[in-house]
């Protein structure tokens, strides 16, 4: 199937851009995880490349904004049938992602696939 009808896995909003902008500006180029962790639930977390080491069980969903979306593959397993949106809030996120010094958190809004959407989603990829 030619790739650009692939059905994406991950998109992010105009808000959520302006925010990874901002960073990586000041942070050079970005990737985000997400996982099922305890502390921080399954938040999506932003890294400056090279900061953050992708497991071996990680999958990459796809691309958001020119950074690249990994999910734990424990975490994917419940997600695999889901849209995900990242956007952006006020309030105190992960301590770990970049955007807490802005005094703002990245959110997840998940939805189920569309019939159509399940029969055309683009592969995930894994180390």
């Amino acid at each position: 199937m030619d790739e650009n009808k692939y059905s994406e896995r991950v998109a992010v909003t105009p808000a959520a851009a302006e925010v990874i902008d901002q960073l990586r500006e000041k942070h050079g180029e970005l990737m985000f995880h997400q996982s099922g962790g305890c502390c921080d639930g399954s938040a999506p977390m932003c890294f400056a490349v090279g900061d953050f080491l992708v497991g071996s069980r990680d999958v990459k969903l796809g691309t958001i904004h020119g950074c690249e979306f990994y999910m734990a593959g424990d975490q994917f397993e419940y997600w695999q049938n889901t849209h995900l949106t990242v956007d952006v809030t006020k309030g105190r996120g992960a301590g770990f992602s970049l955007e807490v010094s802005l005094g703002l958190r990245f959110v997840t809004i998940s939805r189920l696939y569309t019939d159509e959407e399940l029969e055309n989603l683009q592969p995930v990829e894994s180390d």
